[in-house]
């Protein structure tokens, strides 16, 4: 159930109808709009009877929802949403770059790689603490120190910073030290981690599973929206077929598919989505002209010698042409494509 408010409701009426939301035993989800304020109902197992909201005083009208997802869609929030991660946002007219290395190996790594990233322009940072490896002898990641670190990054070079969490405690931890808690491919249908995620005050991007469907995406979405956390950032970054040139295949459908089913913004992850070095620029550039927000790029100050996925990784100086090649594309596309999905 979607309830739709009068553009003049007052926060009284609005109180008033979250009153009577909670009296049934359910939660009520307050989206403010740019032209009007939505209420997403949810706890629900069966239909709502929309006579309990239509006569409220402040009500315009009582919307079933249809979809299984409620608060993602865009029946709650016409507008596209914008996520402020930091200092920054994704989701705007500005392309959200996220840039760094896989894993947090030394603080010298870490800053030579950070500085690159802020002088090329791009205002978010990325580096594993905690990585989650196929191998229970491969480089695991250096845990809270490498989010002290992080931390550290951002004080000295102004960059915001999205680091995966695996766990309850690697949530809280990256709360306190970052700007924005990853949950990768294996934990997105980890759906007590998702519920937990919800829980916290730091925004969420949220990674497509390895086998994915689109709903299954969005669905946990809904986990992490229902719980309160409604700062959440989509994630494309490849999932398995049969084919074998690539580590996984970038599926860029699912970036106008998500613009025009949710309000949420989604970015992609061409390294993961290839797994080789030559493929991410091409695929990057082409997430752009589909209308991706934005770019999660994994980047090291010298590949060859990476802990892990250096095959993947581009070198700094690639990823300072990267950066100016996605900027043009952005600047030619962004314009038509609000136009072209509404279509």
């Amino acid at each position: 159930m979607l309830i739709v408010l009068k553009p003049d409701a007052s926060e009284i009426e609005i109180d008033r109808v979250l009153d009577v939301i909670e009296t049934l035993g359910l939660r009520g989800h307050v989206m403010p709009g740019e032209n009007r304020t939505a209420i997403g109902i949810t706890g629900n197992r069966g239909s709502v009877d929309p006579a309990h909201f239509e006569n409220l005083p402040g009500v315009a009208e009582a919307i079933r929802v249809t979809k299984p997802y409620k608060l993602i869609s865009k029946e709650l929030r016409p507008e596209k949403s914008v996520i402020k991660v930091g200092t920054g946002t994704i989701g705007g007219d500005e392309l959200a770059m996220i840039a760094g290395p896989c894993a947090i190996e030394t603080r010298e790594q870490l800053f030579e790689a950070a500085e690159a990233v802020a002088a090329s322009g791009a205002k978010f940072f990325r580096g594993g603490a905690y990585k989650p490896r196929t191998s229970p002898y491969a480089f695991q990641g250096l845990g809270v120190e490498g989010l002290k670190m992080l931390a550290e990054v951002r004080d000295e070079f102004g960059l915001n910073i999205v680091t995966e969490a695996m766990d309850e405690r690697g949530i809280d931890a990256v709360e306190e030290y970052g700007d924005c808690i990853q949950i990768g491919a294996r934990n997105m249908q980890n759906f007590s981690l998702l519920r937990y995620a919800g829980r916290a005050k730091k925004p969420i991007l949220l990674k497509r599973g390895l086998s994915a469907t689109l709903d299954e995406l969005l669905l946990a979405a809904e986990y992490v929206m229902a719980e309160g956390n409604y700062d959440v950032i989509l994630c494309e970054r490849g999932i398995r077929t049969f084919a074998d040139h690539a580590r996984n295949t970038m599926d860029l459908s699912v970036v106008p598919a998500v613009h025009r089913l949710t309000h949420l913004p989604i970015i992609v992850d061409p390294s993961h989505g290839t797994g080789h070095n030559y493929m991410v620029t091409p695929l990057a550039r082409a997430g752009v002209a589909v209308g991706a927000d934005g770019l999660i790029i994994e980047v090291h100050p010298r590949p060859s010698e990476a802990l892990c996925d250096g095959a993947q990784a581009l070198t700094l100086e690639q990823f300072a042409e990267l950066y100016r090649q996605v900027n043009l594309i952005r600047e030619l596309t962004h314009e038509q494509v609000p136009s072209l999905i509404a279509a």
